[in-house]
């Protein structure tokens, strides 16, 4: 996927790209290539691959549930890495305020610097293990939406991020295919942790095969205080 077909793909549902955003994804582009002979960030270096599987991947979110991401909603992502999915669709939502919540200062100093390249206001970046962000009265359901994306299986990142939303607030978890076994696993974590499963829903990547699955868990009711569990726990002991 070229830059011209990203956007073409883009503009087919609903979201005309701005010169200003085009060059914003061209910088994040040149910038992650840059920062990624020195900090290992991404396998995945082509161009075209870049905007399909990073990009295009990040974005889908906001393609399949656009009613969620209107008006000045907040947004913590967890485990961000390079900012996915985070930072690509703060660039098509300006007006969403963005916390990245990651536990490498080195993917912390590429995001900061990205930023300021990229000109993006409302994006607070946090040096922190998601345990203990979940814990954090400053960041503790305070949030509109929270994201995961490759950070681990539904039931451990559920622990991660349900404790950050806001009650009526949501998880939008980003999976790869055939999350319906993930799903099942981590019915019982969801439950405990405040949350209920309001949507799953399966995609192809554009002209490709490849699946991905993206789940929208709503919380209905507060985490009871004892989770997140401390760090590392979660994932040696799931729910």
């Amino acid at each position: 996927m070229n830059p011209e077909i990203f956007a073409e793909e883009l503009a087919n549902h609903g979201f005309k790209l701005s010169n200003k955003q085009k060059e914003q994804f061209a910088t994040y582009y040149n910038k992650l290539i840059e920062f990624n002979k020195k900090v290992n960030l991404t396998r995945i270096t082509d161009k075209n691959e870049v905007y399909l599987k990073h990009f295009f991947d990040s974005i889908t979110p906001l393609l399949e549930f656009s009613d969620l991401f209107k008006g000045e909603k907040s947004l913590c992502d967890v485990g961000a890495g390079a900012g996915f999915p985070s930072l690509p669709i703060k660039i098509l939502c300006p007006d969403l305020s963005i916390t990245i919540v990651d536990s490498l200062g080195k993917r912390l100093k590429f995001l900061d610097e990205l930023i300021n390249d990229l000109s993006l206001d409302k994006v607070t970046l946090v040096h922190s293990r998601a345990e203990d962000a979940g814990q954090n009265k400053n960041l503790r359901e305070k949030f509109d939406l929270v994201t995961g994306r490759a950070v681990a299986r539904m039931s451990v990142l559920s622990e991660y991020c349900i404790p950050l939303a806001k009650v009526d607030g949501y998880l939008v978890a980003l999976k790869g295919p055939k999350a319906q076994d993930e799903l099942v696993e981590a019915k019982n974590a969801i439950e405990v942790l405040g949350g209920r499963v309001e949507e799953v829903k399966e995609l192809t990547l554009p002209d490709t095969d490849d699946e991905r699955t993206l789940i929208v868990v709503k919380k209905v009711k507060a985490t009871p205080k004892k989770y997140p569990r401390k760090a590392g726990t979660p994932n040696k002991k799931p729910l």
